[in-house]
This record gives C-alpha cells, sequence and structure tokens, in this order.
C-alpha cells in the first residue's frame, strides 16, 4: 500500500474557517477544541460525519501548518490533529508532498504561494484564484508543470448543483439562469459563477459582460451573454439576507437549485485535488477559471 501524502495548509484569512474544516477532512477532529472553533457551522457539520467513513484519512494527512499568527496556529493545530507547525512556508515546503493554501483572500495568494510554486509542489488555492486576469496569469506563469495548481469554489462539486440533477426533459433548453450568494461580491460571486459554468458546457464564448446599476448600494449584479444565446445574472447581497440560489429556466419550464451539503462539495474538491496531482483526474481546465475571473473582474466596477 502507498504512503499517505503528506499535506501542509496555509492560513488564514479573516471571516475565512477552511484552514479548521479541510485540515479536519484529513484528519479527523479534537471534538472538545473544535467547539471552541470561530467558525460554529464547522462542529456542526463534522459531527454529522462518521469518522472515518465520511473523511479522507486513508488518502493523506494534513502533517504540517502555518499562519500568520503563532496562536491561531497552535488552535487549529489542536482542532485538526495537525502534528507539525511550521515557522515558515519554506520549512513546510521541505516536508511535504502537497500544500493547500487555505485563505479566500485572493490579493495575497500571489504573496503566499510563490514559494511553493517555485518548489514545485502541487497546491490547492482557495476561491477566488485571483480578482482579475493579470493577477492570475501571474500566478499561473509560476507555475511549473500544468497540474501544479489546482483552484476551484468548493461549490462545483456540490451534489445539488450537478447537470444530472436537471431534469431538461422538462425544462427544455436552458435560456437564462439567475443565481444570487450573500456577502461580497469579491469572496463569494465565484460560489455562484462556477456552478453555473458547469451546469451550461455548451454555452459557447463570452459576447459580453456588464454590471447592472442597482438601487441598493448592498446588491452587486452582473449579466452575461454567451454566443449560445443563454443569458445568466449574478447577483451578491452584502450584507442582507439571500439564499445561495440557481434557478435554471428554459423552454418548457424552470427548476431552483439549492445548496445543503457544503460538507460533501469540501470534501469532493479536496479529493479532485488529489487526484489531479496523482493523475488519475484531469485538473479544472485554465480557461475555465479564466472565464470565471473575467465575470469576477467585471463586477467589482461599476
Amino acid at each position: 500500500m502507498a504512503a499517505k501524502l503528506k499535506i501542509g495548509i496555509i492560513g488564514m484569512s479573516e471571516g475565512n474557517g477552511h484552514p479548521y474544516s479541510w485540515a479536519a477532512i484529513f484528519n479527523g477532529y479534537n471534538k472538545n477544541e473544535m467547539s471552541r472553533c470561530p467558525f460554529p457551522v464547522i462542529p456542526e457539520y463534522l459531527s454529522q460525519q462518521i469518522f472515518p467513513d465520511d473523511f479522507l484519512t486513508h488518502r493523506a494527512e494534513v502533517s504540517h501548518i502555518w499562519t500568520q499568527n503563532v496562536e491561531v496556529t497552535k488552535h487549529i493545530a489542536l482542532c485538526s490533529n495537525i502534528p507539525n507547525i511550521c515557522n515558515t512556508i519554506e520549512e513546510m515546503v521541505s516536508n511535504v508532498d502537497a500544500v493547500l493554501l487555505a485563505r479566500d483572500d485572493a490579493e495575497n495568494h500571489l504573496k503566499y504561494a510563490k514559494p511553493v510554486l517555485k518548489a514545485g509542489i502541487p497546491i490547492y488555492i482557495d476561491k477566488p484564484f485571483a480578482l482579475n486576469t493579470t493577477d492570475a496569469d501571474k500566478l499561473l506563469n509560476l507555475a511549473k508543470h500544468p497540474n501544479q495548481i489546482f483552484t476551484c469554489s468548493a461549490l462545483q462539486f456540490a451534489e445539488e448543483f450537478q447537470l444530472i440533477n436537471l431534469d431538461l426533459a422538462k425544462i427544455g433548453a436552458i435560456k437564462s439562469i439567475s443565481a444570487m450568494v450573500p456577502k461580497s461580491w469579491e469572496k463569494y460571486a465565484v460560489h455562484i459563477i462556477e456552478p453555473v459554468l458547469n451546469l451550461i458546457p455548451e454555452r459557447g464564448n463570452i459576447k459580453s459582460i456588464e454590471r447592472i446599476k442597482t438601487e441598493v448600494k448592498d446588491i452587486i449584479s452582473v449579466q452575461v451573454n454567451w454566443t449560445s444565446e443563454i443569458t445568466a445574472n449574478f447577483q451578491t447581497f452584502g450584507k442582507l439576507g439571500a439564499p445561495l440560489s440557481i434557478r435554471i429556466v428554459g423552454t418548457e419550464g424552470y427548476k431552483d437549485l439549492y445548496i445543503k451539503d457544503t460538507y460533501s462539495a469540501f470534501k469532493s474538491a479536496l479529493n479532485r485535488f488529489l487526484d489531479v496531482i496523482e493523475d488519475h483526474e484531469p485538473n479544472i481546465s485554465r480557461e475555465f477559471t479564466m472565464e470565471m475571473i473575467q465575470i469576477l473582474e467585471k463586477g467589482q466596477y461599476a
């Protein structure tokens, strides 16, 4: 039996609990310590899983961790059973097979990913990969091989958002999609853009991207048209309450999709990362990622 992969994890950015949850998906977790995690939803959904059956313990372990705050590092390590705390990212890189950059502050991705990329180590870069195509190109140009960088919103792997769940016989030909998500455009629009792109694989090329003016300052709305004559509208609602949802409208009807199980989506994305670096599955195409960033970039400017 092949030895399990050793993974390092880099964290953490404000409001993002992925260092806790991603590490726990591989390592299991300390129930008492995780109860003090600053993101209550994480111990809640972890408690609904069966260990080790519902985890990825058989495939890899998060063996090393670094964050910019030593006390935070120690707490994540205790919560998610991470045995080694690193003083630098360079120290981590020399001891692991792959790295999870579990920060969603895209403006800092290049800084934290650079030593990993220069070392030739595979890296999963948390969403959003970049906020503009210029920064995306800088990251991609540092990759030493095509599969070194893996990046996505885990929600593109959510079971609820898969094309197989659409009854196209009832919906008919897809013509319009409306997707919404709470919180900021910069960090959360990716959660609806990528699943929508997956749901319309025959969309063709982008014809136009336009930010639509709204009367409510918290709402950002971007409309995209493709050569297939499919139109999508993506909206983020800032601090306003809104469900993460996607409405698919076709020539014969419509269907609403909602996310229910984020844990399984995270697990599926992490599993795909391992499949990519072990050459079991293809990577997400660079064209797909760059199309997402084109849409994301447009929404940042009125």
